[in-house]
């Protein structure tokens, strides 16, 4: 149990630091502050969307056009981000094409990254901590 809530959070963590990031790097992917709790809801809705689409979306790509499989992780990214910008929670805008076209690219790339990078922060820390408890 305390496995799957670790990875429940470094998944919404890496999904909160992708969207972000995005946000940062593109002028129309926008997070409106101002609604921090639609935030969150678009950060949990994403994550949620993503751990469902991945595999349904690499299934759909494996039995159709096997050639998409390398690009599973960036459509159903691009479709996460459609569904969350279309769902009334207003924490996430997008308004342009070319945030459209680099949003899901930058947005996998960062939550590819840190998940692979802050479950070894997490095993780093027990192991400090395990040596300072000898």
């Amino acid at each position: 149990m305390i496995m799957f809530l670790i990875r429940t959070l470094v998944f919404l963590v890496s999904a909160a630091l992708g969207l972000i990031v995005a946000d940062l790097l593109l002028d129309g992917f926008t997070i409106v502050w101002s609604d921090w709790w639609g935030f969150v809801l678009a950060v949990v809705i994403f994550a949620i969307l993503q751990s469902v689409l991945a595999p349904w979306t690499a299934k759909f790509a494996k039995r159709n056009a096997p050639a998409l499989l390398g690009g599973v992780g960036i459509v159903s990214t691009f479709i996460a981000l459609l569904i969350v910008v279309l769902l009334p929670i207003g924490g996430l805008q997008i308004t342009d094409l070319l945030a459209w076209l680099l949003g899901p690219v930058i947005v996998w790339l960062i939550t590819a990254l840190a998940t692979m990078l802050l479950p070894m922060l997490f095993v780093k820390n027990k192991v400090e901590e395990r040596r300072e408890d000898k």
